[in-house]
């Protein structure tokens, strides 16, 4: 095949991004893919998008999703952005093996980015090949679609295509291309870039696009960028509460990997975590644990504080006034995380009513999961069962604590049935248990088969229906395995 723009449908692109924002990018084109496969093609999310995935899922579906076909009017683009990595600021980053390709105005009226990752060497790629191996883009596949069916707001994987050449790591791997869709890839870092260069005008026109595609209604507000920070805080606020309801373990939340959009992206050393305990991290690189899972709160509200220095000299004319505005919106995310938290365990607990005591009561779980490390997700899943027969499924240490969940259950005045039926729909049976995860990715990038990865994708595509015969997703990795290690694959 050769390089010619894709001669069928337009895909219906708009390029608002390229069109409005000259300077936040170059423009660029895909690397050449010399054998390109197509591997999976999420079929929902393309007729979601409004794409035939009829078409999308023939030869030359594969030649678009490795970048070889550029549709006709695609506007392909490598964007800018800094950030903070490790609390260090690197004032130059952007994609380095990415390339957004348009817009979409999907079925609901959403405008959603499609970009391609993988597909070689940007501008911005600092050395690096641009390229990425199979096992990377397998897993942020599945754990992409995995966090969209729990219902948290992330970017969805469209497709995954192998390239049919070698990448080169620790040993040769093979390449592939991951088709991602998000509601924009505008990062913390992108506002960082602008701000760092001291370059106002850039940071304001970017924020003025943000609050157009993303915040429309706060357009009228008197002060719109303070208006805009407290947007994207309440947007994180609520997503990281999410995070910790599930159990979730980021890996590496640099300021270019917080979308101002609310969305969780770039699903590196990210892991769920099996028996409880807030300092559970996973990553090779976080040695120091910056990004475990009981810091996470913590060290969004310090990202917000990165992208409320970027915004001063848009909410005051006098900074000192402008410093005091953010720094009161930063303080009030602790508070706006808590409430978003105390929701979501209250309805993991099968709770409607609020109580002043269910923060306690809350705790008290989380402490004696703690001290008997027991699994997370389990935990919450089996109160079901014990409010129908009792069961002990618990260890004697909460024998204490399940009545008193029960007298706060009482308060609720509900039938058992409907508490049984909200805990079901509230707490995951499956997961992508990181064991499972890591087998599905050996099958598929060691032993050329797929078979384990679309197990793994269907099943963790219905995290809430307990099947049988699917016991082994459902249970951490056995006692005595070796402790789970992570790793960036880039």
């Amino acid at each position: 095949m050769d390089n010619a723009p894709f001669e069928g449908p337009r895909f219906g692109f708009e390029n608002t991004y390229a069109a409005e924002l000259e300077g936040f990018y170059t423009p660029w084109q895909a690397e050449r893919a010399p054998n390109p496969a197509l591997l999976h093609l999420n079929i929902g999310l393309a007729s979601e998008l409004g794409l035939n995935p009829e078409e999308l899922g023939s030869e030359r579906g594969a030649a678009l999703f490795s970048g070889n076909l550029v549709p006709i009017d695609a506007s392909p683009i490598a964007q800018v952005y800094a950030g903070h990595q490790f609390g260090g600021f690197s004032p130059q980053l952007g994609d380095g093996r990415a390339l957004l390709l348009g817009e979409i105005v999907d079925r609901r009226g959403i405008r959603r980015d499609i970009q391609l990752k993988g597909s070689g060497r940007t501008p911005y790629s600092r050395g690096g090949d641009g390229k990425a191996a199979l096992g990377p883009v397998l897993r942020e596949y599945l754990i992409a679609e995995a966090m969209n069916s729990l219902g948290i707001p992330t970017t969805r994987a469209l497709a995954a295509v192998t390239t049919g050449e070698l990448v080169y790591r620790e040993r040769p791997l093979p390449g592939a291309v991951l088709t991602r869709v998000a509601k924009s890839h505008i990062r913390v870092g992108t506002f960082q870039f602008f701000a760092a260069r001291g370059d106002t005008d850039r940071v304001r026109q970017l924020a003025n696009y943000v609050i157009r595609r993303h915040y429309p209604t706060i357009s009228a507000e008197t002060e719109p960028y303070l208006a805009l920070f407290k947007a994207v805080a309440n947007a994180q606020a609520s997503l990281i509460a999410k995070w910790m309801g599930i159990g979730f373990i980021h890996g590496v939340m640099n300021t270019d990997n917080m979308t101002i959009s609310g969305e969780t992206i770039d699903y590196g050393p990210c892991a769920f975590m099996d028996a409880f305990d807030p300092n559970t991290f996973f990553s090779s690189i976080d040695t120091g644990g910056r990004y475990a899972y009981g810091a996470q709160p913590s060290i969004a509200q310090w990202n917000l504080t990165r992208f409320a220095e970027t915004l001063i000299p848009l909410v005051d004319e006098d900074q000192d006034k402008a410093i005091q505005k953010l720094t009161q919106e930063v303080k009030t995310f602790r508070i706006s995380y808590m409430r978003y938290w105390l929701e979501e365990i209250r309805r993991k607990l099968g709770l409607v009513k609020e109580n002043s005591s269910d923060l306690e009561l809350a705790t008290d779980f989380f402490q004696i999961m703690r001290d008997e490390g027991v699994d997370f997700t389990l935990a919450f899943r089996n109160l079901a069962k014990v409010i129908i027969d009792d069961n002990p499924f618990y260890p004697s240490s909460f024998a204490n604590w399940l009545p008193r969940w029960r007298a706060r259950l009482d308060e609720e005045n509900t039938k058992a049935e409907e508490i049984k039926n909200r805990l079901l729909s509230a707490n995951a049976i499956y997961i992508p248990r990181n064991h499972k995860v890591e087998e599905a990715l050996n099958s598929a990038a060691n032993e050329h088969d797929l078979a384990p990865f679309l197990t793994l994708l269907e099943i963790i595509s219905h995290p809430y229906e307990e099947r049988p015969g699917l016991e082994a997703f459902s249970q951490p990795a056995p006692s005595g395995s070796a402790p789970y290690k992570t790793f960036c694959g880039t």
